[in-house]
Parts: structure tokens; C-alpha cells; sequence
């Protein structure tokens, strides 16, 4: 069953929900409250502010950052932390402010994940940060060169190749 991350299931009778239209998953309807704004859009993709998280199942470690307004727009996104445990992302405090952080805890990292050849990478060096109060996100260009744009997380079996292909 697809949803919105960090739904169960069942809608509250006080949420307002709208339709999303996507290109995958068909009509996904979402609480209004949980489309995510990126004030600057994403790096390459400006224009586009309004996203939705979607999760294709429960025990998956990826999730859809689906366009709210663009049916075809949609990124695969996972948790960095998930593949690199010394991963940190440094925030100046000026982010921070423009996000309305008031500490990290506040906020939830992103990265988001590409397929090339048989390896699945993700861009660790541009994770997205995301306000958990306000559903305001941010994404970031990190100065430490340590991460790189297309950190590998993982390699695809031949089955896999061929299905994803």
C-alpha cells in the first residue's frame, strides 16, 4: 500500500486532504499540512517548490519525493545515516534561520538516490533538509569534500539490473 511517510493508516477527521497526481502511483491523496515547501526548489529544478513524501511500503528504507504539482517530478530520497554512519551534514546557522530550525533535532536529512549502470548512488554531497514543525525544506551544497554527488549505497543484483532497466 502506498501512503504518506510517516502516516499509518486512516485519515484524522481534522486533516484536509488533496489529490496528488503522479505518474507511478496514479491519484495518491495527502494531508495538506504534509506537502513540503522548498522556497528555492531543488538544485537544477527551481521552479518547482511544492513536494509530497510518499512510502512504498513499510519496512523500505526508500521513499518517493513526489512534485505536488508536476505528476511526473518525483525523486527517490533515503536517509543518509541509513548507509553511512559517520555521515554529518554541517547547517550554518543562517539555514538554519531561514528554515526555522531551532536545532537539528528539529530537522530530517535526505539524499537523493540515482541509478547508474549496475550501482545505486546517492547525492551525499546535496542532502535535503527538512523542517519536521513546518514542513519547510532546504537543499544543501556541503563544502567538505568528503561526500561526493554520487556516493555509492549500493549494488544491483542481475535480477535487479533487468528490472529496473
Amino acid at each position: 500500500m502506498l501512503r504518506e511517510a510517516g502516516k499509518t493508516a486512516g485519515p484524522s477527521w481534522t486533516e484536509v486532504h488533496m489529490q496528488v497526481q503522479t505518474t507511478r502511483f496514479g491519484t495518491v491523496e495527502v494531508a495538506e499540512e504534509r506537502v513540503l515547501t522548498f522556497p528555492s526548489g531543488l538544485l537544477g529544478f527551481a521552479s518547482y517548490r511544492r513536494f509530497v513524501l510518499l512510502q512504498p511500503d513499510e519496512e523500505g528504507v526508500f521513499y518517493w519525493l513526489q512534485s505536488a504539482d508536476t505528476p511526473e517530478l518525483a525523486f527517490v530520497v533515503t536517509d543518509p545515516c541509513l548507509w553511512a554512519d559517520e555521515y554529518q551534514a554541517v547547517i550554518r546557522q543562517e539555514q538554519l534561520d531561514m528554515m526555522g530550525i531551532s536545532g537539528i533535532t528539529g530537522a530530517q536529512l535526505f539524499v537523493i538516490v540515482n541509478k547508474y549502470d549496475d550501482t545505486l548512488t546517492a547525492n551525499f554531497q546535496g542532502p535535503l533538509v527538512i523542517n519536521l514543525s513546518n514542513q519547510q525544506g532546504m537543499q544543501l551544497v556541503l563544502a567538505d569534500r568528503k561526500w561526493t554527488t554520487r556516493h555509492e549505497i549500493a549494488r544491483l543484483a542481475e535480477g535487479q539490473k533487468a528490472a529496473s532497466a
